[in-house]
């Protein structure tokens, strides 16, 4: 029996061993065996969503108090905002309010057909004299060998003709500038240019290419950050001294 007692408890004290943690230096560095929990950490508040630029004006006006000291807004893209702490004492920000703009979904560089692109080019584009032309030439494009409309956006004209044809001359110039739905709705929406195609496919089909590379998206941040200065300007010092903003 005691050698029994003697074997369990040797059991028992390899076990304890086992949890222990072994502290190790190798090159100088500290490394542990195991991975550890930190129980004094200070907690990170769970940060606010929400889809406008107003929204978060509203929150900086309101619930300044809130914040933990110096603050920064960084314009993340043209479509995110965040409103996050300076560095804390362990070199970590605390991120309070995000803002994800609701863009157009139109889908560059893919084919709609005719209904579908008259409606995607009305609900995601803001109206310009190259959208005008643009609606006017698909509205008028025919099926091959079958019976399809003249399309204005307005009314609509049963026809037959037989290939790909026009019902009217319309010279569409390449590239066009279009301004699509692609930033926050409280800012002005970048003009940038695009290449439209149409398909000589058994139906009608048409798409629209971005031909800049992308440069819209530094005016669209500009926009953002000249929108929120403007706001912030109106606010008291002890406001608008604290916030920092960037992008």
């Amino acid at each position: 029996m005691e050698n029994l007692r003697e074997a369990l408890q040797y059991v028992v004290g390899l076990s304890i061993d086992a949890e222990k943690t072994e502290v190790l230096e190798i090159n100088g560095r500290t490394y542990a065996d195991k991975n550890l929990t930190r129980y004094d950490k200070q907690p990170k508040a769970a940060k606010i969503q929400a889809v406008t630029l107003t929204s978060l004006v509203d929150y900086i006006h309101q619930c300044n108090k809130e914040f933990p000291g110096s603050m920064i807004i960084h314009i993340i893209s043209p479509t995110q905002v965040r409103l996050m702490s300076a560095l804390d004492k362990e070199r970590e920000r605390e991120v309070l309010f995000e803002i994800n703009a609701e863009t157009s979904e139109y889908r560059f560089d893919e084919w709609y057909d005719q209904e579908r692109m008259m409606i995607e080019l009305q609900a995601n584009f803001q109206a310009n004299d190259d959208l005008g032309l643009i609606l006017k030439a698909v509205g008028n494009i025919e099926k091959k060998n079958g019976q399809e409309y003249s399309d204005d956006g307005v009314s609509q004209v049963a026809t037959m003709k037989t290939g790909i044809a026009t019902k009217s001359d319309v010279i569409v110039p390449n590239p066009v500038e279009l301004i699509p739905y692609r930033t926050f709705q409280e800012v002005e929406q970048p003009a940038s240019k695009f290449v439209f195609r149409i398909g000589d496919k058994e139906v009608p089909a048409f798409k629209i290419v971005e031909a800049e590379g992308g440069i819209w998206k530094n005016e669209a941040i500009s926009n953002i950050k000249s929108f929120l200065l403007e706001r912030l300007s109106d606010m008291i010092p002890a406001i608008k001294d604290n916030i920092t903003v960037i992008g």
